[in-house]
C-alpha cells in the first residue's frame, strides 16, 4: 500500500482502540457545513475565494456555491446534526487548499480530525488523547507542545507542533495540526446545549506525521509516483 494509505490504516486502528468510529462525508460540500456552521462568518478571510476552490456550479437544490471542502470539520457537522451526544468520531479523507506546493504544504493533502463531544469533557481530556496518539503512532520519544492559537470553530485552541528532524539532523518544532475546544456557537448551530455539554477535536496532517515517522523531508515526494521512492515502504 501507498505510504499514506498504510498511516490511514493504522491511524483508524489506532483511534478505534481508543473508542472513536470513522466517519465520512463528500468532498464537495456547502458553505452552511465548511464555514457557517463551523463559525466562520461571511466576512471571514478564510471564505476568499483565492483561499478556496470554489466550484463553477451551484448546488441543484438550493442553488448555493459549492467548493472543495478546506477541511474535514464538515464531516463532523453532519454527524452532530443527525446524531445526539454522546459523539466520538474520526474523519479522515483528502482536503483542498490553493497553498503553493513546497516541502510540507500541498494544494491537496489528507487530514485526520477528532471530535468528542459529552459532559464534562476538558483540554486535559484533549491533550492527553494527543499524546497518546503522538507516542503510540511516532514512538515513545516524541515530544509534541501546544501554542495558544485561534480558530472560528474552537474556544480556546492551541496549534499542535512535533519535534522534526531536518536533512542536516537537526532538531526543530513543525506544525501538526489545530486543536481546541469545540465552540458553544458550534454546539448550538448543531442543536447541541452548550451547558450540558463539552467537547474537543483536533486536526492532524497525514503526510506530516507519514513524514515525521519515516524521516521523509519533503511531502511532495508521496505525490510524485516515483516507484523507486514508494517500494521503501
Amino acid at each position: 500500500m501507498h505510504p499514506l494509505t498504510q498511516t490511514i490504516e493504522e491511524l483508524k486502528d489506532l483511534m478505534g482502540r481508543l473508542g472513536f468510529t470513522v466517519a465520512d462525508g463528500p468532498e464537495i460540500e456547502d458553505e452552511w457545513h465548511n464555514f457557517e456552521a463551523l463559525n466562520i462568518p461571511k466576512a471571514h478571510p478564510a471564505r476568499d475565494p483565492l483561499e478556496n476552490f470554489y466550484l463553477s456550479t451551484a448546488g441543484v437544490s438550493t442553488g448555493a456555491p459549492l467548493l472543495l471542502r478546506s477541511q474535514t470539520s464538515t464531516v463532523q457537522i453532519r454527524v452532530m446534526e443527525k446524531t445526539p451526544p454522546p459523539v466520538r468520531v474520526i474523519s479522515l479523507g483528502r482536503v483542498y487548499r490553493p497553498d503553493t506546493a513546497d516541502a510540507t504544504h500541498y494544494p491537496m493533502f489528507q487530514q485526520i480530525e477528532a471530535l468528542l463531544v459529552d459532559r464534562q469533557v476538558t483540554m486535559a481530556d484533549l491533550k492527553s488523547v494527543l499524546r497518546l496518539v503522538a507516542s503510540s503512532f511516532l514512538g515513545g520519544d516524541v515530544h509534541i507542545r501546544f501554542r495558544p492559537s485561534f480558530f472560528p470553530f474552537t474556544e480556546p485552541s492551541v496549534e499542535v507542533d512535533m519535534q522534526w528532524h531536518d536533512e542536516k539532523g537537526k532538531t526543530r518544532w513543525i506544525e501538526m495540526g489545530g486543536a481546541g475546544m469545540v465552540d458553544p456557537d458550534v454546539l448550538r448551530a448543531v442543536g447541541y446545549d452548550p451547558e450540558e455539554v463539552t467537547g474537543f477535536a483536533f486536526g492532524i496532517g497525514v503526510e506530516r506525521v507519514c513524514a515525521r515517522r519515516h524521516g521523509v523531508t519533503d511531502i511532495r515526494e508521496f505525490y510524485r509516483n516515483d516507484v523507486r521512492f514508494l517500494h521503501q515502504f
